[in-house]
């Protein structure tokens, strides 16, 4: 069995066969961050699907699942092989009314195997949930996803009420998804856009060095 065999079964959603193999990948001496990467990969294809209309909401959800347990197995072997070194703490979510969060999972992904510990609010998070979030937590960054045009003014709310309550200061607010851009994220305040999941670790221990 591969890690190509991997992939097949988190993106069909099998759960149980995804840590069953998972586990005896490891065993055999596969590499967790290898395994991590082709898994991103994986999540990449079921997200083109979905933008394909070739799979919908419920075949995503399945193959989140299959990838959460996974994940979690691989999790202490990825903190001995120095993948976890901390470098900083992200509230991520997706906001309210959006429920698409195929790509904040896969975020979330990256971050956690580049060393930041995430905490994953899921989909239609209120603007308020966000910062009150970050407080309970002392995050670093509130990632804030958006995949339709009509729930991008969220982001621009998040910010807002962080300025109103003395608090724009403490975070770093990221934005990113399919609508958002540079200039989006310029016009609303934001201190980083994302383009994609793979530049969000880089773009972001950069943003917290500088």
């Amino acid at each position: 069995m591969s890690l190509e065999a991997l992939g097949k079964l988190v993106e069909e959603g099998k759960a149980e066969e995804s840590e069953a193999l998972a586990g005896k990948l490891l065993e055999e001496g596969a590499d967790p961050l290898q395994m991590i990467e082709a898994l991103t990969k994986t999540m990449d294809r079921v997200g083109d699907l979905f933008s394909k209309l070739e799979i919908f909401l419920p075949e995503i959800m399945m193959a989140g699942d299959a990838l959460a347990v996974v994940v979690k197995v691989l999790g202490p072997y990825l903190e001995a092989a120095g993948g976890r070194e901390l470098k900083g703490k992200v509230v991520l979510g997706v906001v309210k009314g959006d429920l698409h969060e195929i790509g904040k999972n896969i975020v979330k992904l990256i971050l956690e195997t580049s060393g930041f510990e995430v905490k994953d609010l899921g989909y239609d998070v209120d603007p308020l949930d966000f910062i009150k979030e970050a407080e309970a937590m002392g995050a670093d960054f509130i990632g804030v996803s958006s995949l339709m045009t009509t729930t991008m003014p969220g982001q621009k709310e998040i910010i807002e009420l962080l300025k109103e309550k003395g608090l724009r200061n403490k975070y770093r607010v990221v934005v990113g998804g399919a609508p958002t851009s540079q200039l989006w994220a310029e016009q609303i305040g934001a201190d980083l856009y994302c383009r994609d999941a793979k530049s969000a670790p880089y773009l972001m221990t950069d943003l917290m060095e500088n």
